[in-house]
């Protein structure tokens, strides 16, 4: 059997939100979080399956 994709990371803050924090952490040289945090904010949008995500089905 195959294993079960993870389920999608809960991202509850704005868009502007993640931009202020791309900034913050490029300011840091924080390279590994912000890529972390890139992969939690853009498996909200469809191109989530791509990053190895089970994204729910959602009628328009």
């Amino acid at each position: 059997p195959h294993a079960e994709l993870p389920a999608m990371p809960y991202w509850p803050f704005s868009t502007s939100d993640f931009w202020n924090y791309v900034q913050h952490f490029q300011a840091l040289g924080a390279y590994p979080q912000l890529e972390d945090m890139a992969r939690t904010f853009f498996a909200h949008f469809p191109l989530g399956t791509t990053l190895g995500f089970h994204v729910p089905y959602r009628e328009e």
